[in-house]
C-alpha cells in the first residue's frame, strides 16, 4: 500500500548519530505524498551532542515536514481516537525507549503516540539502534516483534567486531517496511547482514 495520503506519526529518541540516516527517509515519505507529524522525546529536545545540536534538528525536521512537532505527552494524547495516524514510525529508537516500549511505559510524546496508534489497531514501524540489542535488550525486542500491529525496519549488527551486541536498522528499507505493515505484513527479511 502506498503512503500517499496517509498520515503517518514519526517519532525520534535520543539516537543522535543515526540522525543522518533517518532524514532522507523523512522527506522521501514527504516527497511521495504522505503528511508527517514529528514526535520528539525530551531527550532529542534538550540535548547537545557531537552530532548536534536538539533545537537544530528540530529545526530542520520542523522545515523537511512542514508540521510542529509533538513535543509533550498532552500534544501526543490526541493521537488516539480523534486524531488518528495511519501509521507511527519511531526511528531511531533507543534501547532505553525499546525496554520502555516493551514494557508499557508511556513516559514521552514518542512512546504516547506509539500507545495510541497501537489502540487504534494500526501499525507501528520500529527501526531499533541500540547497543545492546544482542544483549540484555533482546528480550524486549523481542516481545515486541511479537506484538500485533508492530512492524520492525529490517536490522542487524552495525559493528560486530567491536560492537558485538549493538543493532541498528537498515533505514533505506523505511519507506518499504511502511508499504508493507500498512497492509498488516512484516516486510522481509527482517535480520539482515552488516553492510
Amino acid at each position: 500500500m502506498e503512503v500517499k495520503g496517509k498520515h503517518i506519526g514519526f517519532g525520534l529518541t535520543g539516537s543522535h548519530c543515526t540522525y543522518d540516516a533517518v532524514f532522507p527517509e523523512i522527506k522521501k515519505l514527504v516527497d511521495l505524498g504522505a503528511k508527517v507529524t514529528p514526535f520528539f522525546t525530551h531527550t532529542v529536545q534538550n540535548t547537545t551532542t557531537r552530532f548536534g545540536v536538539g533545537a537544530e534538528w528540530i529545526d530542520r525536521i520542523k522545515e523537511v515536514t512542514g508540521n510542529e512537532p509533538v513535543d509533550s505527552i498532552v500534544k501526543a494524547e490526541p493521537f488516539g481516537p480523534r486524531t488518528p495516524l495511519d501509521c507511527m514510525v519511531i526511528a531511531p529508537l533507543t534501547g532505553n525507549s525499546i525496554s520502555k516500549f516493551a514494557n508499557a511505559m508511556t513516559d514521552s510524546p514518542v512512546l504516547m503516540g506509539a500507545k495510541a496508534t497501537l489502540r487504534n489497531q494500526k501499525p507501528v514501524v520500529l527501526g531499533i539502534s541500540t547497543n545492546d540489542g544482542l544483549g540484555l535488550n533482546g528480550v524486549n525486542i523481542m516481545r515486541l516483534m511479537a506484538t500485533k500491529n508492530i512492524y520492525f525496519i529490517p536490522f542487524g549488527q552495525d559493528d560486530p567486531v567491536l560492537k558485538q551486541n549493538s543493532l541498528v536498522a537498515h533505514m533505506d528499507t523505511l519507506v518499504d517496511t511502511i508499504e508493507h505493515a500498512l497492509e498488516g505484513r512484516q516486510f522481509q527479511p527482517v535480520l539482515r547482514v552488516t553492510k
